[in-house]
């Protein structure tokens, strides 16, 4: 049995879940977040705090679903270096370093994923149809 069909799945689930549960957050703490988003002085925060709710909730859906998900990927890799640089630049802080190397570590992940796509057990594979079956070649 093939084993290693199952880890493009097992790994949008790990790079997804967390997207989607922060996302859910946001949206349940609205003022928080755009007290945090403005406080680090970017402009238009409710901009940014919406932004941020649809890339975390979206992307993170798209990747558990297996949905254009190198689309999605890209998005989604941008998004974690640009929280990375402007929420996280403090290097003076070893945990502000360490959520900075962890954001470029996701979004590498997520630069894999749109690089090699979903895998077998997507709604992309599915929307594609069958693969092609691999027929052997017979010497006449």
């Amino acid at each position: 049995m093939e084993h290693n069909k199952y880890y493009p799945l097992l790994g949008r689930i790990m790079l997804g879940a967390p997207f989607l549960m922060s996302g859910l957050g946001k949206l349940a703490a609205y003022g928080g977040t755009v007290g945090y988003i403005s406080a680090v002085g970017l402009p238009a925060a409710p901009l940014a705090y919406l932004i941020a709710v649809a890339v975390e909730v979206g992307g993170g859906m798209m990747l558990l679903s297996g949905y254009r998900v190198r689309a999605a990927s890209l998005v989604m890799a941008a998004f974690c270096v640009a929280t990375a640089v402007f929420f996280h630049h403090n290097f003076a802080d070893q945990n502000q370093m360490i959520h900075f190397l962890k954001n470029l570590m996701i979004a590498g992940g997520l630069l894999q994923i749109a690089s090699f796509g979903a895998g077998a057990w997507s709604l992309d594979a599915r929307l594609a149809g069958p693969a092609p079956r691999k027929t052997a070649l017979r010497a006449n």
